[in-house]
């Protein structure tokens, strides 16, 4: 195998047949607080995308916010507040509406190749993935 399909076979996180993966280390970025920092990390980045967007006269904004050891993302606009709360909880990310209704959980699995597979209802999902189905409806309505 050359360098070039060892990168690659590591950018696909099939390594559990190289006797230094750092498995270790792997685990720990699939651990619950580090996937939450790293979704809070994403969803800052697509709030300033989604705000780059607005027309210059748009009447709302989107904004996130600290709260209760998680976090909220907030839709205001002039005579409507909506947000979406993300917290950590023992075994999962809840995702919660802005009535406190749980919307989705996302729960953890470090694979046997070495990757952290997202999990709602089942299903495995990317980063993004999750991030649209907590935000979409928030940032995409009507707007």
């Amino acid at each position: 195998m050359n360098e070039k399909d060892n990168e690659k076979e590591k950018d696909n996180g099939v390594q559990r047949n190289n006797p230094k993966f750092d498995w270790v280390s792997q685990r720990f970025a699939c651990s619950l607080p580090s996937v939450f920092k790293e979704l809070k990390s994403q969803i800052e980045q697509d709030i300033k995308t989604r705000n780059s967007l607005r027309p210059s006269y748009a009447p709302y904004e989107f904004s996130i916010a600290d709260h209760d050891g998680g976090f909220k993302v907030f839709l205001k606009a002039k005579d409507l507040q909506m947000s979406v709360t993300m917290s950590l909880a023992d075994h999962a990310i809840l995702v919660r509406d802005d009535k406190g209704i749980e919307m989705f959980a996302v729960t953890l699995n470090f694979s046997d190749d070495g990757e952290c597979e997202l999990n709602v209802d089942g299903e495995r999902r990317e980063f993004w993935q999750v991030r649209r189905m907590a935000l979409e409806d928030l940032m995409f309505r009507g707007y």
